[in-house]
């Protein structure tokens, strides 16, 4: 149990730590984007596109 304590300590007081957890906040916000955004694409797949519609992978067959 003095590990975790000492690793909360360590993420929360310590600027290496807050760094580590904003740069991993960051990245799960990145995975969590991507996912959803594949998964929208697939459950969309007809859907004409617009003048005003974009892709963020850009792999359109134009």
């Amino acid at each position: 149990m003095q590990a975790i304590g000492d690793f909360f300590t360590w993420l929360f007081s310590d600027k290496t730590g807050v760094i580590c957890l904003i740069l991993g906040g960051i990245v799960l916000c990145l995975i969590i984007a991507v996912v959803m955004e594949r998964l929208t694409k697939r459950r969309y797949y007809n859907h004409e596109k617009g003048e005003g519609d974009w892709d963020l992978f850009g792999d359109d067959a134009e």
